[in-house]
């Protein structure tokens, strides 16, 4: 389907236009409270994640000189700005279902679950006290760098609890979670000299945390992307189950 089919109406394209600018100006005005160690990075990557809303609505995002998109369903887009994996075998499937000419690897994050729900996907967080442990999210990275040409360990992912995530102030113990385990990890990927492979963004990882609700929270306590639906786009609508 062609672009020029995709056309918002002038009212939605203006109020789409409007959240859009508001989300980007609180990611800068947040950026200015990021940790010391994000100093010479550019601001955080603003993902808008557009939910089942109909495509003119990216399109009209786009127009606007948006870029980074991603969606919290498989299918609605060709193509994602970020991917997660958080077992071994999604990411050696992902990166064999890559085609072998692709020039550039795809950027993937493993997903943590620093709040320890159920109901949440993700691997166990790592802490100073268990690096010299067996840990799941230590040999994820390591195979994904050995093992995955056509995938690049870009960093990690999590999302907050609820109850984390509305609290006020600005400590937010699965945000921390998350940190504690990129530096970490970080370290033990620096002292493995048989790690030849590139991996993270000058030899860091980068964090992908934090949505409409607590996406401020999260780039003070130090992420670089964040994904933002409802925000920009409204609620979302009923999903389909299907006849």
């Amino acid at each position: 389907m062609s672009s020029s089919t995709l056309r918002p109406t002038p009212e939605r394209a203006a109020e789409l236009k409007q959240a859009l600018e508001e989300v980007n100006t609180r990611v800068r005005n947040a950026s200015s409270s990021r940790p010391s160690w994000l100093d010479g990075r550019p601001e955080p990557r603003l993902v808008a994640v557009s939910k089942l809303k109909p495509a003119e609505d990216i399109q009209a995002c786009y127009e606007q000189g948006h870029r980074d998109f991603g969606e919290n369903y498989a299918g609605e887009l060709a193509e994602k700005a970020e991917v997660t994996v958080d077992t071994s075998k999604k990411a050696l499937t992902l990166n064999k279902s890559l085609p072998p000419g692709r020039t550039e690897p795809l950027n993937v994050y493993i997903q943590v679950n620093t709040s320890g729900e159920d109901t949440k996907s993700g691997i166990a967080p790592l802490t100073e006290s268990s690096a010299s442990s067996p840990s799941e999210l230590v040999d994820l990275a390591r195979l994904i760098i050995r093992e995955c040409p056509r995938l690049r360990l870009l960093g990690l992912m999590t999302i907050g609890s609820f109850e984390a995530s509305t609290e006020a102030g600005n400590d937010n113990p699965d945000f921390r979670s998350l940190v504690e385990s990129k530096q970490v990890l970080e370290g033990l990927l620096k002292a493995d000299s048989s790690l030849i492979e590139p991996w993270g963004m000058d030899g860091q990882l980068e964090l992908s945390m934090g949505m409409s609700a607590d996406f401020e929270q999260a780039i003070r306590a130090g992420s670089g992307s964040v994904r933002v639906g409802t925000s920009i786009f409204g609620t979302r609508p009923p999903k389909s189950t299907g006849a």
